[in-house]
């Protein structure tokens, strides 16, 4: 069926607006002894709302990050699979080596429970199967986790298979890590898996269900936790990602090769909240002083102690466009903190109908990518996709 070429306009049209509501962020973080002491080989401290790393050790180095890993497999999977699939055990995931929820050649479980079983008890027999269903081999599934990485920017991660098993080819890095970690974390499936202490699953070989305890420990003696994963190799040794709120603020800490991580974890967090409150620095439809004009989206940053005072705000008129493609869009503001820009925040004229960030769009964007590692034209590129979905459907 044909569209109307009228339909493709409006189409392009509501493209163009709605992914000028995009916000890029570039990470601002410090590698210095000021920040929390630590044992980690590697470590990153990272605001999960507008996505700043917060503290930085060695965190560029590309190191094993065992079943750290597992994160991209879950978000992979959540955004590419449907959770109500059944899933069959296959030979290769069956008695897979390393940690397991000990699935039986040939069971089938729902993509939903194996991803809990996923993240709560680290089984890679699980990520194997998943992988197999969603990429239809684990080598197609890898690809998507590639192409994952490439888009939130991770430039310093590789990935070769989806449970982290040690190989010399499969790496990332503490920054990267918690880019992921970040952008995952917005996902409500995602989260709502992490956070979870215990899981019970339907068992269809014995008579009793499968129970899953959560490894975190960190859900169980650190206020406010709520996810994310543990991992270990022996040639990673201790990894760990953890993510706690307090007061409305979300922050995620990873440490590779920490050999004392829970405790080093709960300072790094404790820093973050001492030292980076999260602020709202605009409203949605908060009208810009001294033009008929309003901010098309709410802004907020974690901001260090004084430093809010240093946020310099330069407004962007932009020439006549046609009304068709502005609905009522006239610019922007620029948010720069020591000369680095942090976002941009979209100002339309007063009285405009402001657009709705769909969750497929939100979804595709990294909050904590660098401007340039995802760009607005591979998020109209989703929207487009979806918008001719829903129009043939």
């Amino acid at each position: 069926m044909k569209m109307k070429r009228t339909n493709c306009k409006s189409l392009v049209s509501l493209v163009v607006s709605l992914c000028l509501l995009l916000v890029m962020y570039v990470p601002v973080y410090s590698d210095h002894e000021s920040g929390p002491p630590n044992h980690a080989q590697a470590a990153a401290l990272i605001d999960v709302t507008s996505g700043r790393i917060l503290y930085s050790k060695q965190g560029d180095e590309r190191l094993r990050i065992a079943s750290l890993t597992k994160i991209m497999t879950a978000i992979v999977a959540i955004e590419h699979g449907k959770l109500d699939d059944r899933v069959k055990v296959s030979k290769n995931a069956f008695a897979k080596e390393g940690s397991s929820i000990f699935l039986k050649l040939g069971e089938e479980m729902t993509l939903e429970n194996l991803l809990y079983g996923l993240m709560l008890r680290s089984g890679n027999d699980a990520a194997t199967a998943i992988a197999e269903h969603v990429g239809g081999t684990e080598e197609g599934f890898v690809m998507l986790m590639n192409e994952k990485a490439m888009e939130l920017g991770m430039a310093n991660s590789h990935f070769m298979n989806p449970h982290g098993l040690d190989h010399d080819e499969h790496y990332s890095s503490a920054n990267d890590v918690a880019k992921l970690t970040a952008y995952a974390l917005t996902n409500p499936i995602f989260s709502e898996i992490v956070k979870t202490p215990t899981k019970k699953a339907p068992n269809p070989n014995e008579a009793w269900d499968y129970k899953w305890d959560n490894k975190n420990k960190m859900l169980r003696f650190y206020e406010g936790a709520d996810g994310v994963k543990t991992g270990y190799t022996k040639k990673a040794f201790r990894c760990l990602v953890s993510s706690a709120t307090r007061n409305g603020q979300q922050i995620a800490a990873v440490t590779l090769n920490d050999g004392n991580d829970w405790n080093d974890h709960s300072t790094m967090l404790d820093y973050g909240f001492a030292n980076f409150p999260l602020k709202k620095v605009t409203e949605k439809g908060q009208k810009i002083q001294g033009y008929s004009l309003v901010a098309g989206s709410t802004f907020t940053y974690a901001f260090a102690h004084d430093e809010e005072a240093q946020l310099v705000k330069r407004l962007v008129l932009y020439k006549t466009a046609s009304p068709d493609l502005s609905f009522g869009l006239r610019g922007h503001i620029e948010l720069l903190l020591k000369n680095v820009s942090i976002g941009k925040i979209p100002v339309y004229e007063e009285g405009s109908k402001l657009p709705e960030t769909p969750e497929f769009v939100q979804k595709s964007r990294s909050a904590s990518a660098p401007v340039g590692s995802l760009s607005l034209w591979q998020a109209a590129g989703e929207v487009l996709r979806e918008l001719f979905r829903a129009h043939h459907n």
